[in-house]
């Protein structure tokens, strides 16, 4: 599909000089060649589009902890990854301390929203990563072609492009087992031949709730399917039309909220169509348009006992249109992506008896990112976007709100002529709308919060020798009209400060023997309040971990140490819209082990145990415990204690 073409020219940078070029690049991501990258439970695909900037990973590939049940479970196993916490399943992801619409998530190119004003369904709620092929993570302001550009990063999952030249039917499937009831079925099937072909994807994941490491029962039990459907026609090797159709559902209990989700209803819709290869300075074509809806329904009785006082629900949905056309132009030493993209989205609440619509949000956007080989060696990246917003709220005649935003950022990256050695230095700016939760889920009116504005600078090195491997990320930013949620106000009010933040990410990889290797990642982000001088809330304390695998003919196996520092730097009573800072916190540190083996090249077994010493701890971003099940609401929920899995993996 184009849009992998995209991924792999223009948010890896690299540029494309021919088709014969663009063909080999196909090639490695359809073979899915892969490697470890400096943190063991991050699978890469091995092309020289790795870089500390751009992360690109398997989403069935085994890691640890206990596979994700979730888009957020799978983000969080990538440095500079944390998660707001809600128990078993569907937290929130975050991205170097920043939270909500600062990251861009979309799904096969599309947005999907939650409806719940405290995102219960967060967005990632609704994404099975085992019905996707590829994850690949962006970091900083630093692309334009994906939507309103995001100040933290962007995040694709995609399903890989079909390249078909004789009849076949393949597919994989797999089931796992473990600790507190958890079981998942999945299976992903291919049939089609030189014309097109037939892609389904399927899933059912559960688990019972867990016990923390003291014993204690959480309320965190999940039980949730997914079916997707792609059709492609294929009339040649440059043309491609793919209709896809998917919905799922599931339930979740949550031990940090008064009520719990009852339905995760999801439909989506899809429709591309893309040529390649159209002239020498014309390489592709692109339209998509798709569909997302997300129908969530809340309450306090289905999953939970409420004999002891009154019986809520409520329903809300939120469903998302979107188009985006794109086009790739070709030259000697510059590669061109332009187009344009639009959104509209609106939201509906129930309360179990009548829809009515309260929010309508809409988007559309212009946007270029030029690549330039300056040497053979060396390139400038550079795009840049505006889009124009339109805000209705639907509860009040008259209350709307237009803003024109601009994007823009410039990169420069270099090889070296002598060391393994690739470095990269880049600055951008963004301005961000508030986002429905900020807008709506607050007190005030939508006017009453500031568009965010972001300058980042980012910059970067990796280097790959023969036994040895590093790679550093940093990032150091300026934000003025910062929102943050108070908690301290009626109704979480929203407001606007001005703020600093920077951090980074490195790793390092180094080969002790030809089986033994050992790595090390550690994750680091900072943020401070300027104008109250405080710190910023919600800011994850530094996270690392250290690995010693083991490769053997057959088999691989890994011990990870997991070590997280205190949190001492904290604003107490302020966050976001899922969580606050309730106090410092403090660090701890879990071990886990894995192993793999492989029975036959189509059949393979994994097994593992999350947190091997039963550790008692808690995450520093997580739900308060809600009073129903008897916890503290200025206390955060605990984490699984000991957790056994195991899994078989088939392809045929």
């Amino acid at each position: 599909m184009l849009n992998y073409f995209e991924v792999i020219k223009t948010s890896a940078s690299i540029t494309s000089k021919s088709a014969k070029r663009t063909a080999c690049l196909f090639a490695v991501v359809s073979t899915f060649s892969v490697h470890a990258t400096p943190s063991s439970d991050i699978i890469t695909i091995s092309a020289p589009l790795d870089s500390p900037l751009t992360t690109v990973t398997s989403t069935k590939a085994p890691r640890q902890p206990v596979p994700a049940s979730d888009g957020s479970d799978l983000l969080k196993s990538i440095p500079g990854f944390s998660q707001v916490r809600n128990g078993g399943s569907n937290g929130d992801p975050v991205l170097r301390g920043m939270f909500g619409s600062r990251l861009n998530i979309l799904t096969n190119g599309g947005a999907i929203y939650g409806g719940c004003g405290g995102r219960m369904d967060a967005p990632t709620s609704y994404i099975s990563p085992a019905s996707f092929d590829l994850l690949t993570v962006i970091k900083g302001p630093q692309t334009v072609i994906w939507g309103p550009m995001a100040s933290a990063g962007t995040v694709l999952f995609e399903s890989k492009p079909e390249n078909i030249t004789q009849p076949t039917f393949n597919g994989e499937a797999n089931s796992l087992v473990g600790s507190q009831g958890r079981f998942d079925q999945n299976i992903d099937t291919t049939l089609g031949g030189e014309s097109g072909y037939l892609k389904l994807a399927a899933g059912k994941s559960r688990a019972d709730d867990y016990r923390d490491g003291n014993g204690l029962k959480v309320p965190s039990h999940w039980d949730k399917w997914n079916a997707d459907l792609s059709l492609g026609i294929t009339p040649d090797n440059d043309s491609l039309a793919e209709l896809s159709l998917g919905t799922g559902d599931g339930e979740a209990r949550y031990g940090g909220r008064g009520m719990d989700g009852a339905q995760f209803l999801r439909k989506s819709a899809g429709l591309l169509l893309e040529k390649r290869n159209i002239s020498e300075t014309l390489s592709a074509l692109s339209w998509r348009i798709y569909y997302n809806h997300a129908d969530h329904i809340m309450d306090n009785y289905s999953l939970r006992d409420a004999s002891s006082g009154m019986k809520m629900a409520s329903r809300v949905d939120r469903t998302t249109y979107g188009s985006r056309i794109s086009s790739t132009w070709q030259g000697p030493v510059h590669q061109l992506v332009a187009g344009l993209d639009t959104q509209s989205s609106s939201h509906r609440s129930n309360g179990m008896t009548q829809w009515k619509k309260n929010a309508s949000l809409n988007q559309s956007g212009l946007f270029a990112e030029l690549t330039t080989e300056t040497t053979t060696a060396a390139k400038i990246i550079s795009g840049a976007r505006v889009d124009r917003w339109q805000v209705k709220d639907l509860r009040m005649p008259e209350a709307s709100r237009t803003e024109i935003l601009p994007g823009a950022f410039t990169r420069y990256e270099m090889t070296s002529a002598t060391l393994p050695l690739k470095s990269y230095i880049g600055v951008g700016y963004t301005e961000r709308m508030p986002d429905y939760w900020e807008m709506f889920s607050s007190a005030g009116n939508i006017n009453h919060v500031r568009t965010e504005k972001t300058t980042q600078f980012d910059f970067g090195t990796q280097y790959k020798g023969e036994n040895t491997e590093a790679w550093f990320a940093g990032y150091l930013g300026q934000v003025n009209d910062f929102i943050v949620f108070d908690y301290a106000t009626p109704s979480k009010a929203t407001r606007n400060v001005n703020a600093q933040i920077m951090g980074a990410e490195l790793g390092s990889a180094y080969a002790l023997s030809e089986r033994w290797k050992l790595e090390a990642t550690l994750a680091w982000a900072w943020g401070n309040n300027r104008s109250d001088h405080q710190p910023l809330p919600q800011i994850p304390p530094v996270d690392s971990r250290l690995t010693l695998n083991y490769a053997g003919n057959d088999w691989n196996s890994s011990l990870l140490l997991r070590l997280v520092s205190a949190q001492t730097r904290v604003a107490r009573d302020s966050g976001n819209v899922t969580g606050k800072d309730m106090g410092p916190s403090a660090g701890f540190g879990v071990v886990s082990w894995n192993v793999d083996y492989a029975l036959t090249q189509q059949v393979k077994l994994n097994g593992g145990v999350d947190n091997l010493f039963n550790k008692q701890y808690a995450e520093h971003l997580n739900m308060a415990g809600n009073k129903d099940f008897g916890f503290s609401a200025q206390k955060q929920l605990p984490e699984p204690g000991r957790n056994v899995w195991a899994s078989i993996q088939v392809k045929f």
